[in-house]
């Protein structure tokens, strides 16, 4: 008499008895801290984004299921997360059919194409991103200086990364690192709440629902490879304490690399997945066009992951984790 049938499908797997749902709504609730802020700065137009971003992300996923006559699997909560997630990374202001085209694409091309939830490459997010800010119509619209002028925070309105880019150490001056530690400063509605988004995370970190090696991995990149640059030239390049407070750093670390389709598995590659993503996003800084990095640095090392889960000794068990958080 045969025995039963073994059940082979791809990632995300759960080992350690948490559901799907549960991680993911422990994510939102992760975010909500980074989410209240953003909204306490820049009011209802912040609350339209994130509102607008989350309503078609599951939208989008539904509608799409139910065309392709698949399980109907909003309820899980990525769907949810994705969509929150891109709203945090968003200026406030960002008009809402930008963000609906966002979340189609993510949604669409970066996650459901490949089959949906697990099956997914890339971060749905970040594809949403990425898709509006190559766009040459729409890339102003993540113009911080531009998007954010308008508005009376009560500190100064100017995008760190951007005054770095632009005026190098002189522009930079103006910061203070503990105001930016705060979230005094400009940048995406969420994003920039840096103490918020940290507190999130390692709320993740202890509850076991993302892995601790991605995070560790990303902060010491940033931090190896902006002291290199420092020290090599510190009349030019800013301190690596500058960097990890600015900008999608900190949402980098905790939520955008450590999402469960597009990451690797084993430990090793874990940290040095993140590593990269670290050492990625400081180079970019220095020597692109563009004044962050983060989600450019999380998309290109997410197509390496399947690579860096190939490294383990023979016979490691991989690591025993559940479900990355978007």
């Amino acid at each position: 008499m045969l025995g039963p049938e073994l059940t082979v499908s791809p990632a995300p797997h759960v080992h350690s008895g948490a559901s799907i749902s549960g991680i993911y709504y422990n994510t939102l609730i992760a975010l909500l801290p980074a989410t209240l802020f953003g909204v306490s700065l820049y009011g209802l137009d912040a609350l339209g984004v994130v509102c607008a971003s989350v309503a078609s992300a599951i939208a989008v996923e539904a509608l799409f299921q139910m065309l392709l006559k698949r399980p109907v699997s909003v309820a899980d909560g990525s769907a949810a997360v994705s969509g929150l997630v891109l709203g945090l990374i968003l200026p406030a202001g960002t008009p809402l059919y930008v963000v609906v085209v966002a979340n189609l694409v993510g949604i669409t091309i970066g996650k459901q194409c490949f089959g949906g939830l697990g099956a997914n490459p890339l971060n749905p997010a970040l594809v949403g991103w990425a898709a509006v800010r190559i766009t040459k119509t729409w890339a102003g619209f993540l113009d911080f200086d531009l998007a954010l002028a308008n508005y009376d925070t009560g500190f100064l309105m100017a995008y760190p990364l951007a005054a770095l880019k632009a005026e190098g150490l002189s522009g930079i001056a103006r910061f203070n690192l503990v105001d930016l530690f705060l979230g005094k400063q400009s940048g995406g509605i969420g994003a920039s709440a840096t103490i918020w988004v940290l507190l999130g995370g390692l709320y993740l970190v202890v509850r076991g629902m993302i892995p601790w090696q991605i995070p560790l991995g990303f902060l010491l990149g940033m931090v190896s490879m902006g002291t290199i640059f420092w020290v090599s030239d510190p009349s030019t390049y800013a301190n690596p304490l500058f960097h990890l407070l600015t900008g999608n750093a900190m949402i980098g670390a905790f939520f955008l690399l450590t999402e469960s389709g597009s990451s690797p598995v084993n430990r090793w590659g874990m940290l040095i997945y993140g590593l990269c993503g670290g050492v990625f996003t400081i180079v970019l800084r220095a020597w692109s066009v563009y004044p962050d990095g983060v989600v450019f640095s999380a998309l290109l090392v997410s197509l390496f992951a399947p690579l860096l889960d190939k490294l383990r000794k023979k016979q490691e068990i991989p690591a025993t984790r559940p479900i990355g958080s978007l």
